[in-house]
């Protein structure tokens, strides 16, 4: 079956064509690889841009955000009364969720899993780079200096991983393949975890950093996280740590770490994510001694753009099967819930996020309109699949 969009998608699904997804893409040309093979099942993808998303989405059930740092979608949000399902292709969701879409039966899945392993590397590439003091041997080597120096050994170093949820895991299997001592650092503290061992609570971040040798922040974007790296959590930290952040940028207070990095109270940092991007060229960052900056790249390796429209296709599958959909997203936490941490209280399961992807069904309509509570996240089952950022 051939793509359709436009109005011609219109027409053919008001004769007869089972599901249409509006397809938000940067371009309007633009086209997520693989779809095609979903078109003998009865879907109509109606591929646009934000100009054209309004159109875009009359009529249809379901909304595929290949343009995942989007948010047109509030401003067409009237249009949208019949979309179903609405799945990201990222990990974090906080630029897609506003009150309305929040308090909607509109069921949100997002990419849980893709990007674990690709950031656990960044991470370790990291730390190394910092333990290794690769940032003065690129700037001797740009000079033509010959500067013999020791530098540290990775093994026997401590990092503090922000963010217990399977990105933080994979980030902390990886730490300690090569010698590190990890803990991590959730919303309650716990011991025995079977990834940090110990989980630190986060109420007391500034009191737990004097441990690390390296803060690795891995945490969602949310109310309870916007800011949580402030000058407090910096001055507490060892002046020969280092910072990175491949989270939110919103996470870590900007100004402070300019501050801290000028006045060599804090050794390096890595940042990955940033308050506004791409960040301005006349940003005062891009000049900070020892930080180092890329363009929110962390997770996005060769073959990335495949393995997440992959994920979308066994999603429809499963969505026209009406079956338990994969990293069904707790919009009122703003990331995909998983089992309770060992050692954690029954109080506990909806904040984490350790071990695989809810299961739900999608449901038409929005609350008040239905007259159902039922917030379209199902029945809580574990599928196959991956692990995200989490706040556990």
């Amino acid at each position: 079956m051939p793509t359709t969009t436009g109005r011609e998608g219109h027409d053919r699904a008001d004769r007869g064509v089972r599901s249409v997804v509006a397809v938000l893409c940067e371009r309007a040309t633009d086209r997520p690889p693989g779809l095609e093979d979903l078109e003998s099942l009865g879907v109509v993808f109606r591929y646009c841009d934000a100009a054209g998303l309004a159109e875009a989405v009359r009529g249809a059930r379901g909304l595929m955000l290949w343009d995942y740092f989007s948010t047109a979608l509030r401003d067409v949000w009237p249009d949208a009364g019949s979309v179903e399902w609405i799945h990201v292709t990222a990990a974090g969701v906080d630029t897609l969720l506003f009150d309305e879409l929040r308090d909607s039966d509109v069921v949100v899945t997002n990419a849980h899993g893709v990007f674990d392993r690709p950031i656990a590397e960044y991470v370790l590439g990291a730390v190394i780079a910092h333990a290794k003091d690769s940032r003065r041997g690129y700037e001797y080597q740009r000079r033509h200096e010959w500067r013999y120096r020791e530098t540290r050994s990775v093994a026997g170093s401590r990092a503090l991983v922000v963010g217990t949820g399977g990105i933080g895991r994979e980030i902390a299997r990886l730490l300690r393949a090569v010698g590190t001592e990890v803990r991590g650092v959730g919303r309650t503290a716990r011991s025995g975890d079977p990834d940090f061992g110990e989980v630190v609570a986060s109420s007391n971040l500034a009191g737990e950093v004097g441990w690390c040798d390296h803060l690795v922040l891995a945490v969602p974007l949310t109310e309870q996280t916007r800011g949580l790296v402030d000058s407090a959590v910096l001055a507490a930290m060892k002046p020969d740590a280092q910072l990175v952040n491949i989270a939110r940028g919103p996470i870590v207070d900007n100004a402070a770490l300019l501050a801290a990095l000028e006045d060599g109270q804090l050794a390096g940092a890595t940042l990955d994510v940033f308050d506004e991007e791409p960040l301005p060229a006349d940003h005062p960052l891009w000049d900070a001694p020892n930080l180092t900056i890329t363009a929110h790249m962390s997770g996005d390796v060769v073959g990335w753009r495949e393995v997440l429209a992959a994920q979308f296709a066994e999603n429809v599958r499963r969505w026209l099967a009406d079956e338990p959909l994969l990293n069904v997203v707790d919009k009122k936490l703003g990331y995909v819930p998983g089992p309770v941490p060992p050692n954690a209280s029954a109080g506990d399961a909806s904040t984490a996020d350790a071990a695989g992807p809810a299961g739900g069904r999608a449901r038409a309509g929005r609350t008040g309109e239905s007259g159902s509570e039922d917030s379209g996240r199902g029945g809580g089952g574990v599928g196959a699949g991956g692990i995200g950022v989490g706040w556990g």
